[in-house]
């Protein structure tokens, strides 16, 4: 495995894994901007949907046996783990705001 593709939380996730063989982490797949037919090929017997020439950014829920043979490919720029994002201050607090 190519940890230098991983960012942190990604390379964190994979150590958890529990089944590597199963699909549970959805991560966001950066490669380089024009893919060869190997490539694509590649990416779509991973399940990667929406593999078109011009797209260099994929998002896929792959096992940790796939990301660790994606991190290998020299066509593979990153890989990066897609996270839930939280709003900082869901509510407002309006009497604050008055004047």
């Amino acid at each position: 495995m190519n940890y230098q593709k991983l960012d942190a939380a990604l390379a964190t996730a994979l150590n958890e894994v529990q089944n590597p063989e199963t699909p549970s982490l959805t991560v966001f797949i950066h490669t380089e901007p024009v893919l060869d037919s190997t490539a694509i090929a590649v990416l779509e017997n991973l399940g990667v949907s929406g593999v078109t020439p011009g797209k260099d950014i994929f998002t896929a829920t792959l096992s940790a046996n796939a990301i660790v043979q994606l991190s290998e490919q020299p066509w593979v720029q990153h890989l990066k783990l897609s996270q839930k994002l939280h709003l900082v201050n869901s509510r407002l607090n309006f009497r604050k705001l008055s004047v």
